[in-house]
């Protein structure tokens, strides 16, 4: 039996609570739930990516609540902290300033609009992470709602492509 069809016939309950590891508002799982069984790996995925997209903010920030500062060491045994941990890999390897400059800009960011600094850090170098951070401090509001949903539903469908594949 794949992983799919493990997800696709497991109780409802049980669905739930794998797929908060991948976003945890109550929203996402119900959302993915409801449309169980999904033919295929990329239908889920895709749908995954609707349903984050589509969050309200206060789903939003439910979510962005179980999300470490980027850099920060993770800690803690949850599949939510694994992720983190696989997703942040790369920050292992930031030089002193680099680490610096991100300490600052994350206080800085929660400064400006209340909650943490969410990007997709898979695949992304330190480097990278800090100038889209310095990027997005210029960002209004509203802006900047729009590139945390937009990460946040990324990472959401790489959760579950990895929950699934």
């Amino acid at each position: 039996m794949s992983r799919l069809d493990e997800f696709n016939s497991r109780p409802a309950d049980a669905a739930v609570e794998a797929l908060r590891a991948c976003n945890a508002a109550p929203r996402f799982a119900a959302g993915l739930v409801a449309g169980r069984p999904f033919p295929d790996v990329d239908t889920l995925v895709r749908r995954a990516g609707e349903v984050a997209r589509a969050l309200p903010w206060d789903e939003v920030e439910l979510a962005l609540a179980t999300h470490p500062r980027i850099g920060d060491r993770v800690e803690g045994g949850s599949a939510e902290a694994a992720a983190s941990r696989r997703e942040q890999a790369s920050m292992g390897g930031a030089d002193d300033d680099t680490r610096a400059a991100l300490v600052e800009g994350n206080r800085a960011y929660e400064e400006r609009f209340g909650h943490v600094y969410l990007i997709r850090a898979a695949g992304r170098s330190p480097e990278e992470v800090l100038a889209e951070l310095r990027r997005r401090l210029d960002n209004d509001a509203e802006a900047e709602r729009a590139e945390v949903v937009e990460q946040l539903a990324q990472i959401s469908e790489a959760r579950v492509r990895e929950l699934v594949s």
